[in-house]
């Protein structure tokens, strides 16, 4: 579980694509891995990954087939920089929203104009995937966790303030650029309970 709350940018060092995966190694920034395990699951661009290889500030991971074809994983590029957020523990404070880092799809930004010194941002999604936008809601993008100020059909908008611009990587998206997009857990649950009233304990 992970809140969308990054901690640190890397990049990617490596990239060993396989016939029907990946293997992407992963060095970061300032995130200290000593203390990490083989096995321990990392958000990167708000995909779950769990770690094979681990070095102090380096770490691989297998990009499944799934993985690949619903996230922005397919193009992932050497030398890319990648939102990095290692899984809660017990006390951490949860400064984000309730995020999975399983992704629904890949939404794409249509539109970006200074706000004083913030950054409005317009993104459309997948058709199914608008249901579960509401004003004022939660939605992750590329592990970061956003609230959206307006949804409109098939397009959502939010402000990015200088803070998440700078220590994020969503400061250096331009104009059609694609991003990973998971919905609100708890609008997937809502869903699922009214859909099936009849199922009650």
């Amino acid at each position: 579980m992970f809140t969308g709350i990054v901690v640190d940018v890397g990049r990617i060092e490596a990239l060993e694509r396989g016939d029907e995966d990946m293997r992407l190694a992963v060095a970061t920034a300032r995130l200290d891995l000593s203390a990490a395990h083989v096995g321990d699951s990392i958000a990167i661009a708000g995909v779950c990954l769990t770690a094979v290889e681990l070095g102090p500030h380096r770490f691989c991971a297998d990009v499944s087939l799934e993985t690949l074809a619903r996230t922005t994983f397919g193009a992932a590029a050497v030398g890319q920089r990648v939102n990095i957020e290692p899984a809660l523990r017990a006390g951490d404070p949860l400064g984000g929203h309730m995020v999975a880092g399983h992704v629904d799809g890949v939404g794409q930004l249509l539109a970006r104009r200074g706000d004083a010194r913030s950054e409005h941002m317009r993104f459309r999604v997948p058709h199914e995937l608008s249901r579960y936008l509401a004003r004022k809601g939660s939605i992750c993008l590329d592990g970061v966790s956003l609230t959206i100020n307006l949804v409109h059909e098939d397009d959502f908008e939010v402000n990015l303030v200088p803070h998440t611009l700078t220590v994020t990587t969503l400061g250096e998206l331009a104009v059609g650029d694609r991003v990973n997009l998971e919905v609100d857990l708890i609008a997937r649950y809502l869903e699922r309970l009214m859909l099936e009233p009849g199922r009650h304990p």
